[in-house]
């Protein structure tokens, strides 16, 4: 007779971002993040979150964007985060474990207030930087 196994755990872990060239600081950065879990939620920014963040267009569009890190292993759900409330992905999911990355700030602010508001047990992790001298999006997009 086979023993019964115990069921595994689903740890959600979500990170979000920009993702306007995929290069190897957001590889670095979803690998980071899956370690802290086993189900990787990567939470894409609309083409208006980021002209209102970074003050500017992405060179891609948020479809493209979001086909391109649902193609990278680490990534088990890519979705479109929403415009109106920047928040209600987070309640929707309900991850276990947030990973931001090591210069993430927009919308981190009110983070954890939010997370209590939505009764929420949310770990929220700070990831490391990859060569950050090489590999910054700001860098990159000039």
């Amino acid at each position: 007779m086979e023993k019964n196994k115990p069921a595994i755990k689903i740890m959600k872990v979500m990170v979000f971002g920009a993702f306007d060239i995929l290069h190897p600081g957001h590889i670095n950065f979803f690998e980071q993040a899956k370690k802290h879990g086993n189900h990787l939620v990567v939470v894409v920014a609309r083409d208006n979150t980021i002209n209102q963040v970074k003050n500017h267009i992405p060179q891609k569009p948020q479809n493209d964007r979001l086909e391109a890190v649902q193609n990278q292993p680490a990534v088990d759900q890519a979705v479109l985060g929403y415009e109106d409330d920047k928040y209600r992905i987070i309640r929707e999911i309900a991850p276990d474990i947030i990973c931001l990355g090591y210069d993430q700030i927009a919308f981190t602010e009110l983070l954890e207030t939010k997370l209590k508001e939505f009764d929420l047990n949310t770990k929220v992790v700070r990831l490391k930087p990859f060569y950050p001298e090489k590999f910054k999006s700001s860098k990159l997009n000039k």
